[in-house]
């Protein structure tokens, strides 16, 4: 693929949110393949949580119980998806690795515990029990795990390094000096 010589800030942006919103989705489905497994080990049902806040927020009712399962689903992917924009601008702020994933899994996990109590959907973190908070954890750990993974892989040169999608100019100054010196 051809890569353009100057890049300006929008078309930065454009990236970021790009590959945040493909590591978003792989982040869903690994978060998805955790439950699915979590849930036959301990015979938990699937969660309508997802459509219970379709149902506050948009004040709709599903047509039948089938259909809220479909529908939380739905929320539940474009949810995890758009999650991902939140990596890219990370990303986009230079953030990289540990840092940017333990950035992310504080705003997603953060927004979690307390916009689903404020919509009434589910109790307070202080009302569920260990067991059930150290689960949502472990599963929000894994999304933002791997989609930090897939966004760093993404954004990584030739040379395995994650590249700064704010400063290309540095990068290149960085490679020329290298070559310079022959290291």
């Amino acid at each position: 693929m051809k890569k353009y010589k100057k890049q300006n800030g929008l078309a930065n942006l454009g990236t970021a949110i790009g590959v945040g919103l493909i590591a978003g989705l792989a982040g869903t489905i690994a978060m998805t393949l955790c439950q699915m497994a979590e849930m036959k080990v301990s015979g938990r049902k699937p969660s309508n949580t997802p459509a219970n806040a379709v149902r506050e927020v948009l004040d709709v009712e599903p047509v039948t119980e089938g259909k809220s399962e479909e529908v939380s689903n739905e929320v539940h992917f474009t949810y995890g998806t758009s999650l991902g924009i939140i990596r890219g601008c990370l990303g986009l702020a230079g953030l990289k690795g540990m840092i940017a994933d333990s950035l992310h899994f504080l705003i997603v996990w953060g927004g979690k515990i307390f916009m689903l109590p404020a919509l009434r959907v589910t109790a307070p973190i202080t009302h569920e029990s260990v067991k059930t908070v150290a689960t949502d954890v472990v599963h929000h750990i894994v999304y933002v795990a791997t989609a930090g993974c897939v966004y760093d892989a993404i954004m990584c040169d030739e040379s395995n390094r994650v590249n700064d999608v704010r400063d290309e100019k540095e990068t290149k100054r960085i490679k020329s000096k290298k070559r310079k010196n022959n290291y």
